[in-house]
């Protein structure tokens, strides 16, 4: 991810000192365990993102672990399970191929594909819509440039 993103992001989240817009940033660990239990690889800008903030505020709830009180306690791992029970009517290709790192307050899961594509998945129509072409793209849409 770029530097200068990555500062300014920081600058805005954690400015906040009670750890409302992040939280505890995830360990090697975790992700490896995460990685095992939903058997998919977490894209790179994902790790690094959730490595620096926890589940942190990126223009959009982005889950982790140990989210910011904002976030809410639903891990990626919770998320993306309850994903795959509910939709479990969906193709297997779909369900095993992304991961879900939000919603968007309707019902409608937020999800990443290991590319790092941002996709949201509309739960009445069953259609995947993508939003964003990678978590740096949502976070300079989120964190422009100040002039």
């Amino acid at each position: 991810m770029n530097e200068e993103l990555l500062a300014r992001v920081r600058e805005e989240i954690t400015s906040d000192q009670d750890m409302v817009l992040y939280g505890v940033p995830a360990s090697d660990e975790e992700i490896i365990q995460a990685e095992k239990i939903l058997n998919i690889k977490f894209n790179n800008q994902y790790i690094e993102f959730i490595k620096l903030f926890g589940g942190a505020f990126g223009g959009i709830a982005i889950h982790a672990f140990k989210n910011g009180s904002l976030i809410g306690k639903a891990s990626v791992v919770d998320l993306t399970q309850k994903f795959r029970e509910t939709y479990s009517d969906l193709d297997e290709n779909i369900l095993t191929s992304f991961y879900v790192i939000s919603d968007d307050g309707g019902g409608n899961p937020i999800i990443m594909d290991t590319d790092g594509r941002i996709f949201i998945f509309l739960h009445d129509s069953y259609e995947i819509e993508c939003l964003y072409s990678s978590l740096d793209d949502l976070l300079v849409k989120s964190f422009p440039l100040k002039h």
